[in-house]
């Protein structure tokens, strides 16, 4: 029993079977530009819904304040008959006015532009007819759009110059050390300011090539990319040429521990930075194509061939018999 059990728990794993192989391999083609076309359409409408359409909200309410024309009910109004109109026209003062269903009075060139892009403009009080006058007029997109884009980088750029000012930094610098004393709060901004940190600041990680050590134990492989040649007394120490390392942690490398190691220690590996980032953000499941030892087929192919059980060997008589 004994000798079964160990049997049956060394077995090696089945190989995937051909269907199962091509729904994964199709997956993995498929997934990556999905989840960069998700991230950006995420991405996109977070500013349209949080920046974009409050700017619009904001403008189309200071133009229905002070860029209308609506004649209160109560208005000196003399009906006037158009034989091209299929409304009511009113004469006030020298323009030609609609009456909305609210009563007030709006031009007649914003009724007509209203019923014949929306319709209905009679059956809609004086202020939305405006407000679909303003839209279609003033806040289309391919206006709205470039106008937006030229005001988010002047207030990034008036804002990063506030910023760098002794006022500014000492006001933020203030707003942050309140930030980090709310409970939960603290823990995702510290975690997101880290990224930003990274993805924006001036100083730029130079590292020069990825190499391979072994840490935290010895028979233990961790990646490490070369960042300098650290301290002269480090190396006097040492009694051999040292490297200052970074090494990133799994899955976010936007953090991890600064080391100087020995350089006869390391062990430099034929990879570029950008793969030994998909390495540690993908916590190892992608590899390099030439680091890979065999292509999945090939190791399905030895895996079907180990799990066989093997005939063993005759042994040739010897020459005494």
């Amino acid at each position: 029993m004994a000798a079964s059990n160990s049997t049956s728990t060394n077995s090696p794993k089945r190989p995937l079977d051909p269907f199962r192989r091509a729904v994964l391999r199709g997956l993995a083609v498929l997934l990556p530009p999905l989840l960069t076309i998700v991230i950006f359409v995420w991405v996109g409408n977070t500013v349209i819904t949080y920046m974009l359409e409050p700017m619009e909200q904001v403008a189309r309410g200071t133009l229905l304040r002070y860029a209308t024309d609506i004649q209160p009910r109560n208005a000196a109004a003399e009906l006037v008959q158009d034989s091209n109109a299929n409304y009511n026209t009113y004469l006030i003062g020298d323009e030609l006015y609609a009456k909305a269903d609210d009563g007030k009075y709006v031009p007649v060139p914003v009724y007509d532009k209203v019923e014949s892009v929306v319709g209905r403009a009679g059956s809609k009080e004086a202020s939305e007819i405006y407000e679909a006058y303003i839209d279609e007029e003033y806040l289309q997109r391919e206006y709205v759009i470039p106008v937006f884009l030229g005001v988010l980088v002047l207030v990034l750029y008036l804002l990063g110059k506030f910023l760098a000012a002794g006022v500014g930094r000492f006001l933020w610098s203030q707003m942050e050390s309140l930030i980090k004393r709310l409970p939960l709060v603290s823990n995702v901004y510290s975690s997101v300011k880290q990224v930003t940190d990274f993805m924006f600041s001036d100083t730029e990680l130079k590292a020069t090539r990825v190499v391979a050590i072994e840490y935290p134990r010895r028979g233990i492989w961790t990646l490490a990319m070369v960042t300098g040649e650290s301290f002269l007394d480090i190396r006097a120490a040492a009694n051999e040429p040292v490297l200052s390392v970074l090494v990133p942690t799994s899955p976010m490398p936007f953090t991890g521990f600064t080391m100087t190691v020995r350089k006869s220690e390391t062990i430099d590996l034929d990879i570029t930075i950008d793969q030994a980032l998909q390495f540690i953000v993908s916590c190892g499941v992608v590899v390099p194509p030439h680091q890979v030892s065999a292509d999945v087929d090939g190791r399905d192919r030895i895996l079907s061939v180990d799990s066989k059980p093997h005939s063993p060997t005759p042994t040739p008589p010897s020459s005494d018999e």
